[in-house]
Parts: C-alpha cells; structure tokens; sequence
C-alpha cells in the first residue's frame, strides 16, 4: 500500500513540475509560502472542505489549488476513487516531497541568496 502512495506522489510531482511555474519562485520564502498556500487549499478543495478567500493572497492560491485539482481529477482518475483520509494523506506527501525538491533538497544557490 506504501508503494501505490509513493508511486501517486511521483505522479502528481511530475504533473506539478511539468505544468506549474509556481515552484520556480527565485527565494525559499516565497517558495514555502506557495507551496503551503496552494497546496493546501488543493487538499481543501479535493476534500471539499472549506477554503479562506479573505486576502488576495488566499484568491490566489485558491485559483492556482482549483486548476491543479481538475488537471489531477482529469489526469489521474484514481484520484476521484480515494475516501477523504487517503487524499489527505496523499496530499501531505505530495506537499512533504514538493517541499523538499524545491527548497531543502534544492541545489539552487539562489534561493539562499541575501541580495533577493
């Protein structure tokens, strides 16, 4: 079963990194604050749970959750078959992996860089 989820988790990693620009903000604070905004009102979202749209932060977020929520419903069917628990938790791993390809696992001197 760990396997399936693994496997789920690299799926959606490479729907996300072929298709969004969002993970190539140039500083790891904007990178964190992406990945958690979108990324968890995607979960939100898949989970038809509800979603804060007060700042324009949030809209933001929320419309770039809304479109990566059809495109895995569309691209990946088995997602539409999950219970809630399990795309929770195969929306914390995706953020979990995300997180790490793109700031702590990340080669990109630029991120760390203090003149951004």
């Amino acid at each position: 079963m760990e396997e399936l989820k693994k496997n789920r988790i690299e799926q959606l990693v490479t729907y996300i990194m072929k298709w969004c620009l969002w993970q190539f903000n140039s500083r790891s604070w904007d990178r964190v604050k992406q990945n958690e905004g979108i990324l968890t009102k995607a979960k939100q979202i898949l989970c038809d749970e509800p979603s804060a749209h007060e700042t324009p932060a949030d809209r933001c977020y929320w419309v770039e959750a809304a479109v990566l929520v059809r495109d895995f419903k569309e691209e990946y069917p088995w997602i539409n078959e999950m219970g809630t628990d399990e795309k929770k938790s195969l929306m914390d791993g995706l953020k979990e992996r995300i997180d790490y390809l793109t700031i702590t696992g990340s080669l990109n001197k630029e991120l760390t860089n203090k003149q951004y």
